[in-house]
């Protein structure tokens, strides 16, 4: 199976996972389950949960146990999304080539649909621990998503970006700001999905590190693709970086020395997939591919 096939084949699993996680009830609230819906089922990479199971089919688990984790990465992903869109955050009108959840539904709905997928992750992963077994492995792979998704994780990465409007922040704290706002949620599906597989402590050491450099790549290259990229291909406007005075790596680096760091990092990722040898071909192809893409 080629690379395009294999990842065919995972989107389309966590596509009909995600599929029966909302269903618009014919309730009074059934906004609410629309909003929720009209974001979750509206497309994407699902880079998170693809992660999830080329780790678990690299490491030889039970995809079906590491499902319900790798969805709930991206209900959490979907939520910050949604919330980070808001007039208050980023203030962006069109997500993945379509209005932006509040565009359609009004800023305090899309607020509650954001918290109303951020709880339904971890209703998704308690009914997984409660009716399968294995509790404590799998509480540890919840407590390593709640973390990444937490004040410890991603929230503190939008706190920092949204202090940085407006000046230009030294790398240290860009890369902070990296590692957290994007990194910490790129991670924690693959390193989950290790736990949930029962992965050695060194398999666990080499993954996470594979995931760091990861997940600093893909923020490069959002960097890069926010001042070269296309609005049609992105599905969402282009210079909006520049326009909120936000720091990046263009704004300090430049644009040529961003693709050496991005060429470099992602290359230091792969390196960390060589113990792991052919069965880590599907993880180091979908490296190049992000390096590659075009949104």
């Amino acid at each position: 199976m080629d690379f395009k096939q294999q990842l065919d084949n995972y989107v389309n699993t966590i596509n009909e996972y995600i599929d029966k996680c909302v269903i618009e009830k014919e309730l009074p609230e059934k906004s609410l389950y629309s909003a929720m819906r009209y974001s979750l089922t509206a497309g994407g990479k699902r880079l998170r949960p693809v992660l999830s199971l080329a780790v678990c089919d690299m490491l030889g688990g039970n995809a079906q146990e590491v499902l319900p984790f790798a969805c709930a990465v991206e209900m959490i992903h979907t939520y910050s999304l949604i919330h980070d869109d808001l007039p208050a955050m980023d203030n962006d009108d069109f997500r993945r080539g379509r209005p932006t959840n509040h565009k359609v539904y009004g800023e305090a709905l899309a607020i509650l649909a954001g918290d109303g997928l951020l709880n339904l992750a971890f209703e998704t992963m308690l009914e997984s621990i409660i009716k399968n077994g294995d509790s404590e492995r799998k509480a540890k792979a919840a407590a390593v998503i709640a973390k990444a998704s937490g004040a410890n994780g991603m929230i503190s990465g939008q706190v920092i970006d949204l202090e940085s409007e407006g000046k230009q922040v030294d790398k240290d704290i860009l890369n902070r700001m990296h590692r957290l706002k994007t990194g910490a949620l790129i991670k924690a599906p693959v390193v989950s999905a290790a736990i949930l597989c029962g992965a050695c402590e060194d398999d666990i050491e080499k993954l996470d590190e594979f995931a760091e450099n990861l997940g600093l790549a893909f923020q490069i290259k959002d960097d890069i693709l926010d001042v070269e990229g296309s609005t049609e291909k992105l599905g969402k406007k282009v210079g909006s970086d520049a326009g909120n005075n936000k720091s990046t790596y263009v704004s300090l680096y430049g644009l040529e020395k961003s693709k050496e760091i991005l060429s470099d990092v992602t290359h230091k990722a792969v390196r960390c997939l060589e113990k792991f040898g052919d069965k880590a071909a599907f993880l180091k192809s979908l490296a190049g591919y992000l390096l590659e893409r075009e949104n």
